[in-house]
């Protein structure tokens, strides 16, 4: 996760060293690399949802809006949405042990198989094991060990009443660069309104720009929605630091797509309906479900799968998805589907035409590259 990165008025992101060599699919991050000026990087979304502006990307480029989105769709195809529930995953605590007291801040990961959690802690460096921390009426965490900024806690409660104490004391983990704590707004802008299943620290970010009346809509033209799990988790943050790609080791996250998801999905491309994926997430499950044939399975379990230039997708053949940032493995992912060289036009015109990026920023519609 980038969380040491602060961000002054004229920062721009990106400074990276990976090229690709085209013959050999070695890559260089250079390739992937833009600057992009602080002042587009959103910290707030626009209101209502669906009034965030919407690059079309296909052979020429056209802007929209998300609320023209049905204009784009046709009867037949089918839309993947990702119900993830962002928890309120970040705890703000004292931490007590015999040698004092001090400050401690936590943000969930991800739960162990033995009902802990990996958790991202600041300052890691005062915690060691058997460390209490508090946070308020009665809700504590003992420090089980450390590696790092990461480290193993177990709370004094698991399950339900877990998540209903998140849910009173926690904050929303909102994405470091924005360089402010969530708040209650945060709490209802952070979440897609079909969320459901809960288990996210990071937000399926492309479904925040769905609202009730657009999905009606969607639905009124014959366009069937299936509902999929990934549960986001902070490697969605994290920055590419290997100079070469293949060195990159992607942080794993749980998904789930059942039977019915995938006969629907499979019987869809088998009648010549598209299959648009709402988000990264959501196109990062399928391509783990599908086998070689292109058929979508039943899938329940982790993935890390790492997409980038000259990957063969199997199951998408539509992209919606916010606008990444530079040097991520999000950015290399859209190069992947779409084309190196037209998602470099893409952003390059959203940065001259004024297109706000990131979680809570605007999005594209991008049409898989067939040549």
């Amino acid at each position: 996760m980038d969380r040491d990165i602060t961000l002054g008025p004229r920062h721009y992101f990106g400074t990276a060293t990976l090229l690709w060599d085209r013959d050999t699919t070695k890559m260089k991050t250079d390739i992937f690399d833009f600057d992009l000026p602080r002042e587009l990087v959103a910290d707030r979304p626009v209101s209502p949802r669906d009034a965030a502006k919407m690059l079309v990307v296909g052979d020429e480029l056209v802007d929209r809006v998300v609320n023209e989105l049905p204009d784009l769709l046709r009867a037949g195809d089918v839309m993947v949405f990702n119900d993830t529930r962002v928890i309120p995953a970040r705890l703000s605590g004292i931490r007590r042990a015999e040698r004092g007291q001090s400050n401690a801040e936590i943000t969930l990961l991800k739960p162990t198989d033995d009902g802990a959690w990996l958790s991202l802690a600041r300052p890691a460096k005062r915690l060691r094991a058997g460390d209490i921390i508090e946070f308020g009426e009665g809700f504590s965490a003992t420090v089980e060990s450390r590696d790092g900024p990461d480290v193993i806690v177990r709370f004094d409660r698991d399950g339900a009443d877990l998540l209903n104490i998140l849910e009173q004391q926690g904050q929303m983990p909102l994405p470091p660069y924005m360089g402010r704590a969530g708040d209650a707004r945060d709490l209802e802008d952070y979440q897609t309104v079909y969320a459901d299943e809960a288990g996210a620290v990071a937000a399926p970010t492309a479904g925040l720009h769905f609202t009730e009346e657009l999905l009606a809509a969607i639905d009124a033209i014959g366009v069937t929605r299936v509902l999929v799990t990934l549960h986001v988790g902070a490697g969605t943050f994290l920055p590419m630091v290997a100079e070469d790609t293949r060195d990159h080791v992607m942080h794993s996250e749980w998904g789930s797509v059942d039977s019915a998801a995938a006969n629907t999905i499979n019987a869809a491309r088998q009648s010549g309906g598209r299959i648009i994926c709402v988000g990264t997430t959501s196109l990062r499950l399928l391509e783990s479900a599908a086998d070689e044939a292109g058929h979508v399975q039943p899938f329940e379990g982790e993935t890390d799968i790492f997409i980038t230039p000259g990957y063969k997708f199997k199951a998408v053949d539509v992209l919606m998805t916010n606008f990444h940032l530079p040097k991520s493995t999000l950015f290399m992912l859209v190069s992947a589907l779409a084309g190196l060289d037209r998602m470099q036009a893409a952003y390059a015109h959203a940065r001259q035409n004024g297109y706000r990026f990131y979680s809570y920023g605007d999005c594209s519609f991008l049409e898989a590259n067939k040549r």
